[in-house]
């Protein structure tokens, strides 16, 4: 009776403990093994980075004009451009407004004592903004050129562009009258430029 007893507590249902306990951890290494694959091994599923999926706002690919408005709008000459026209509308609004505070304007030295009309004092002021305007335009397009040239040689956007980009714009301005008055063009647009570019970041 005992040796029945303890022969049905060494088995379950006809399988030996032994192989049971032995099996067990074999089949966790299996399936440890083929979850590795899965997830880094030769099975592992490549799924594309889609925004859609990702939960992020879909992106359509950009066509050939797109691109080529893009490429237009990054080159030096529209960057020139855009300098160019924001330069003579800042400057003229600039001309206009010192010409207003002014009360000279109008007036003429060959008779001082007459008081001038509306008429020549809105000419005084036109002649003025378009005066500044011009000024702004070329100092504008020229600066936003040369930066642009300077950061596609160097591959760099920091601030050293535009403090070379500031000193040769000032240079060339400045020689006209002159070599001493090119280098102080040199320095004085170069200095202010640093300084701008230290405000601005």
């Amino acid at each position: 009776m005992a040796a029945s007893e303890g022969s049905s507590n060494g088995s379950v249902s006809g399988v030996p403990l032994s192989s049971s306990t032995d099996s067990t951890p074999a089949i966790a290494q299996f399936q440890y093994s083929a979850i590795l694959d899965h997830l880094i091994g030769d099975k592992r599923q490549i799924k594309e980075l889609n925004p859609t999926i990702m939960g992020g706002l879909p992106t359509p690919q950009k066509s050939d004009e797109q691109k080529m408005i893009e490429r237009g709008m990054e080159s030096c000459a529209f960057k020139a451009a855009l300098a160019c026209v924001g330069g003579f509308v800042l400057g003229g609004a600039f001309g206009v407004f010192t010409a207003g505070i002014d009360t000279n304007v109008g007036f003429d030295p060959k008779d001082p004592m007459r008081t001038p009309t509306a008429r020549e004092v809105l000419k005084d002021m036109g002649q003025r903004g378009m005066s500044y305007a011009k000024n702004f335009a070329i100092v504008g397009a020229m600066f936003s050129c040369t930066e642009c040239l300077i950061e596609s040689h160097r591959g760099k956007s920091d601030w050293k562009n535009a403090v070379y980009s500031g000193c040769v714009t000032g240079g060339a301005i400045g020689f006209r009258a002159g070599l001493k008055a090119g280098v102080l063009g040199c320095g004085g647009f170069a200095a202010f430029s640093a300084a701008i570019e230290y405000y601005l970041r």
